[in-house]
Formats: structure tokens, C-alpha cells, sequence
């Protein structure tokens, strides 16, 4: 199941809004299947270490969770140098060697890579302030605040076909925030923290996506990092850097009992440990999974993986969802999803030639 990443065009199981494709092999299929389930099972479990190793660290009061979110950033950073020294890729078996860069080049990928951090440390401080499920509610909105920055600072505005999905994702978020109160009237009711720290990292993740697409497009620079698992290492190994003056700025007097809680509860340097490493993992498999597939198809994945998270960890934690956010979060998820194919919904069919 864990394969290098192939060259020339994406394979994809269909054609239909991926562009010109190649046809895959059945063993190809049976590959990709592989690399979607342990997507899903990688990024599954990371929100389940990821909430334990929270709530052991004293959840939304207690004072490490800047720390956390720096230290699972920093396990990624070990597990780049060591695939840099064995030269192989221990997810996908295939030769890496760290990338000879110019400084240039270090100055211009540790910009992404200052988003990227950003973007998960605002995805964990919204874990730590609320549920899973309300995180990832909140967290759907990523596609609103991609299309500001875009329009804002990039004069990329969105189709008119993608703009007009928008609200739908906005309207789930709000359904999610609703909560009755004695008399059965509705009044908005939300863990502040988690909206703003999802928010904030919803704009980083916006940031960095357009960023990095700038990035990719540099003469040379593709080549020189070497493909995407080096991508990735690097994204971990500035984005660590970057975390560590930000957390100790917030947290550096709670320094030695962040220490003592490792040496002390196993519980929590457990999901600690395991968080990190299902961080890197996933990420890297899912970008694997945007080699094989078609636009629209990446778009059902991903709609699917939110889905999977929101329900599975809401069981295994045994925190069920309110009906407002069943709801809300099926109206938020279902509007990224349109918003994903909008364009290819609402296009018109090319002229065939004769």
C-alpha cells in the first residue's frame, strides 16, 4: 500500500473534472484505496491523540497547549532528520536525501512554512477550547477566508459559482453555534477561543496555500526540494523553528512542568508522542492521494474524511453531537463540497472538435 510517488500525469479512477488523465490498473486502484484508509485512520487518530494529550495536559485552563501544538511539530522535525540520514522515506520506502537549497531558497519555503505552523497551532488551540467536532465545523470555513485573502491580496477572487456556495458554508457554522435554551428559543452560544484560534487558522491555511502556489511556480525550485515528502519534511522542520519563540513567549515559565508532566504521566506523553507522528503521516498520505486523483474526486475525499472525523471521534470520546450541530455541521461540510465543484457543476461543455 505505501508506494513512491509516480512522475508524469495524475492517474485518476475517472475522468471527469481532473482533465486529461491515465487510466489506472486495477493494482493501482487497490494502491489508492490503501492510501485513502490509511489517510483516514491517520488523521483520525491524530484528533483523538491529539484531544487526549490536551485534556491530560489540563485541557481548555491548562497551560501547555502552545507547547503541545510545538512539541508534535517537533517530532515531525526528528522524523524528517532521520529520514534525511537513513535517505529513505520511511512512509513510502523511497530514497530522500535532504534537499541542497541556497538560502534563498530556505528563506523563501520557511515563509510557507510559518503559515503552515500557524495554521496548526490554531487548529490545536481550537481543539483545546472546544470539542473535536465544533473544531472541525469551525475549521470548514477554511474555503470563506481562502477566498477573502485570494480576492484581498492576491486580485484572485473566486467564480462567481464558487462565491455563491459561501454562504452555505457560513450558514453551518452558525447553526452550530445555536443552542436552546429552557423555553425552547434559540440564542448563539460558542466557545469564543475556539471560534477565533479556527478562525486564525483558517487564515494561515488560506495564507499558506496561496503562498505555497506562488512558491511552486519559482524556476528550479520544485527540483531543487526534490518532490513532495521533502516538501513536506521542510514545512515541519521551519515551522518548528518558527513555533518555538511563540511558545516560549506564552508558555516559557510553564517550561519545567511541561517536563515533569512527560516524565510523570505516560497517558499524556503517549498521545503526545503518537500525535506528532499521525500528524506528519497523514499529511504526507493525503498529498500522496493528489497524485492519482481527479479535482472532484480529491473533493469527495476530503468531504468524507471531515465527516469520518466529526462522527468517529465524537463516539470514541464519547462526546455525541447536539442536533445543532448534526445539522449545522451537514449544511457546513455539504457547502465545502459544492464549493469544491462549483465550477465544474456550473461550466460549460466544451466544443468537440472535428
Amino acid at each position: 500500500l505505501l508506494l513512491q510517488h509516480p512522475q508524469g500525469p495524475p492517474k485518476t479512477m475517472s475522468g471527469g473534472g481532473g482533465g486529461s488523465s491515465v487510466p489506472m490498473s486495477a493494482g493501482e486502484k487497490v494502491k489508492l484505496i490503501g492510501l485513502f484508509l490509511l489517510w483516514y485512520l491517520g488523521n483520525y487518530y491524530y484528533n483523538i491523540y491529539n484531544k487526549v494529550a490536551l485534556n491530560e495536559g489540563g485541557g481548555k485552563t491548562g497551560p501547555y497547549p502552545y507547547t503541545i501544538a510545538t512539541a508534535q511539530l517537533g517530532i515531525g522535525f526528528l522524523w524528517a532528520i532521520a529520514s534525511w540520514m537513513i535517505t529513505i522515506n520511511p512512509i513510502t520506502f523511497a530514497r530522500q536525501v535532504m534537499p541542497k537549497l541556497s538560502f534563498s531558497d530556505c528563506m523563501s519555503v520557511s515563509g510557507v512554512s510559518v503559515f503552515s505552523a500557524l495554521a496548526h497551532l490554531g487548529s490545536v488551540l481550537t481543539m483545546n477550547a472546544g470539542s473535536v467536532a465544533f473544531g472541525q465545523i469551525v475549521k470548514a470555513a477554511e474555503p470563506v477566508f481562502a477566498a477573502g485573502v485570494n480576492t484581498l491580496f492576491y486580485s484572485k477572487p473566486p467564480t462567481m459559482a464558487k462565491a455563491l456556495m459561501l454562504p452555505i458554508i457560513v450558514l453551518g457554522v452558525a447553526i452550530a453555534c445555536l443552542k436552546p435554551d429552557k423555553d425552547g428559543h434559540y440564542k448563539v452560544e460558542f466557545e469564543v477561543v475556539a471560534v477565533l484560534a479556527g478562525s486564525a487558522a483558517n487564515l494561515a491555511a488560506a495564507f499558506k496555500g496561496s503562498e505555497n502556489a506562488r512558491l511552486m511556480s519559482a524556476p528550479g525550485l520544485k527540483e531543487r526540494i526534490g518532490g513532495t515528502g521533502n516538501q513536506f519534511a521542510l514545512s515541519q522542520v521551519f515551522g518548528f523553528i518558527a513555533l518555538i519563540p511563540i511558545a516560549l513567549y506564552m508558555e516559557g515559565a510553564n517550561l519545567s512542568g511541561f517536563v515533569k508532566l512527560c516524565q510523570t504521566n505516560q497517558k499524556f506523553l503517549y498521545n503526545l508522542v503518537l500525535s506528532g507522528l499521525t500528524f506528519y503521516g497523514y499529511n504526507e498520505l493525503s498529498t500522496m492521494t493528489i497524485h492519482y486523483t481527479s479535482a472532484i474526486t480529491q473533493s469527495v475525499a476530503n468531504t468524507a474524511k471531515r465527516v469520518i472525523v466529526i462522527v468517529g471521534v465524537a463516539i470514541a470520546l464519547g462526546k455525541p453531537l447536539t442536533f445543532e450541530e448534526k445539522v449545522g455541521s451537514a449544511v457546513s461540510i455539504s457547502g465545502v463540497f459544492l464549493y469544491s465543484i462549483a465550477d465544474s457543476l456550473f461550466s460549460k461543455p466544451k466544443a468537440k472538435k472535428n
